[in-house]
């Protein structure tokens, strides 16, 4: 029989949530409220000179093509790191889920790369695809293939999309195992005696019974993807060759830093937490109805 808690007062309660409330506020509502606030502000890269502009900084910000130009570099960036990571994942995922040798050791070994630092991550591809130093790159180079990630801008974002990929598979491969270890082999089964191919059995019964994981995990790709992949561009190619490969949370930085802009820069992530929440808002809205929970 299941026991209920309950208080008589709301003493504890609020006790009981103040540690998570203190740190949604602290690292939350308390910097999003402040760069709103900046974002309003023209200052000089010391603070000494601040002045209320009201809207100049968002005014300046949709008339900057470069603007323009990081959104198209965020908008294919997302979309190949999402698609690529999760079918990539999914497929490692039914692959280690099979009764086979060794498993245990495969997916301890597709675990690894999520334990490496975004920056970590950054520097590994460049040692194997570097024009000047990279085996890989050498070998693409003998092989007749101009690759340059350098010069070249397709390059570039050719090499940051897989090194973004390969650090976020193993996340999407944990989730997606454990969903295909509570799918109940009964199900499975009866779908055998039906004379179910394994193909059949995947997109009729597997992949709609995983479609909460999916959604979860596309969530989370998505925010991983505009935010957590900083550390990966700064470190592989800095924005460059020629702004190919500046994301829009890269242009905060690089506008807020490198330009001293930190007015334009605060609202350049407004701007990109308003998309990010609107996307998530209607994520949950529409995409969520087709999730069989």
């Amino acid at each position: 029989m299941q026991k209920n808690a309950y208080f008589r007062g709301l003493t504890i309660p609020f006790l009981l949530l103040a540690p998570q409330l203190a740190i949604t506020v602290v690292f939350f509502y308390w910097p999003a409220s402040q760069a709103v606030w900046q974002s309003f502000l023209l200052q000089d890269a010391f603070g000494i000179s601040t002045d209320f502009v009201w809207f100049e900084n968002y005014q300046r910000l949709f008339a900057d093509p470069g603007y323009y130009k990081a959104f198209v570099n965020t908008a294919i960036f997302s979309t190949f790191v999402c698609v690529l990571s999760l079918s990539i994942a999914l497929l490692f995922a039914v692959m280690a889920d099979r009764q086979i040798r060794g498993a245990e050791v495969y997916k301890t070994l597709l675990i690894w790369p999520y334990a490496v630092a975004p920056a970590i991550a950054g520097v590994l591809w460049i040692f194997m695809f570097d024009p000047s130093l990279g085996m890989l790159a050498r070998a693409l180079q003998s092989a007749g293939v101009a690759w340059n990630p350098r010069l070249n801008g397709n390059d570039a974002m050719t090499l940051v999309v897989l090194a973004a990929t390969w650090k976020q598979i193993s996340y999407n491969f944990l989730f997606f195992l454990a969903g295909l270890q509570s799918i109940p082999k009964s199900v499975i089964e009866a779908a055998v005696i039906d004379g179910a191919r394994p193909w059949r059995r995947f997109w009729t019964i597997v992949f709609p019974l995983l479609s909460p994981t999916t959604f979860f995990l596309l969530v989370v790709n998505i925010v991983y993807v505009f935010f957590d992949t900083f550390g990966i561009i700064d470190t592989v190619t800095g924005g460059g060759p020629s702004g190919q490969t500046e994301t829009l949370v890269y242009k905060v930085y690089s506008d807020g830093k490198g330009g001293s802009n930190l007015g334009g820069s605060a609202a350049q992530s407004v701007v990109l937490l308003v998309m990010v929440i609107a996307m998530t808002a209607v994520q949950f809205r529409f995409i969520e109805r087709k999730v069989n929970y």
